[in-house]
């Protein structure tokens, strides 16, 4: 009968009393899927995993980790706007590398909430969420510099969209699970944390082109 690793074990438990005050975090499987979950309970060589709707129980040999969610908070007050707050440095990104600006204060948005002194536990940086060695690709000497780092990451999202051709929905699984995950996937990878994602961009981008001028130009003339 396979065990449960003693590291792991010692995961759970800690998870396990944490539980009730904890936000959400995610459980990696052997198989590489990664499930949104609330709650842990480890039962000899099973473990029951809460997730939404229910209970998943799964042998505790199938566990690899548990993975906190990376949450950011809002960042201080300074303007209540952080959208207006960084607009022109957006703009110029996105002026001189041809990528939509609402697009790249989305990914701002759901990468960092618009905090530029954001690290996440995957050593993400700054306001896009550069990790180390796509900050030096792109030359950044201040990655929590905001200018630096929306610069770089507007590069390095048009160069997702080149990889995959314009495919606005690869190109963001790359930007957040890694251009290799999505080689070997084929495709969108199956983590709910990718797919979540994926879709509030996508359905703001979505929101922002209904509420255009044109849109609305459009709409009166009907």
């Amino acid at each position: 009968m396979t065990r449960p690793a003693p590291a792991l074990v010692l995961v759970l438990v800690a998870a396990a009393m944490l539980a009730p005050v904890a936000r959400a975090d995610y459980a990696v499987l052997r198989s590489g899927a990664r499930l949104h979950v609330t709650g842990y309970e480890l039962s000899g060589d099973r473990v029951r995993l809460a997730v939404t709707g229910g209970t998943v129980e799964i042998a505790a040999s199938e566990l690899i980790d548990v993975e906190p969610e990376d949450q950011f908070p809002a960042p201080p007050p300074v303007n209540a706007d952080f959208g207006v707050r960084y607009a022109n440095l957006i703009r110029a990104s996105a002026q001189k590398h041809g990528v939509d600006e609402k697009l790249i204060a989305g990914v701002i948005g759901a990468e960092s909430n618009f905090d530029p002194k954001a690290v996440s536990r995957k050593r993400a940086l700054g306001l896009m969420q550069l990790l180390p060695e796509t900050a030096a690709r792109y030359a950044v000497a201040n990655v929590f510099e905001p200018a630096q780092n929306i610069e770089a990451g507007t590069r390095y999202l048009k160069d997702l969209l080149a990889r995959y051709k314009g495919n606005l929905t690869l190109a963001l699984a790359a930007y957040n699970a890694g251009p290799e995950t999505v080689d070997r996937y084929g495709g969108v990878p199956p983590f709910p944390e990718t797919l979540n994602y994926i879709r509030n961009i996508t359905a703001k981008l979505a929101q922002n082109a209904n509420n255009s001028p044109t849109k609305s130009m459009a709409r009166n003339a009907d």
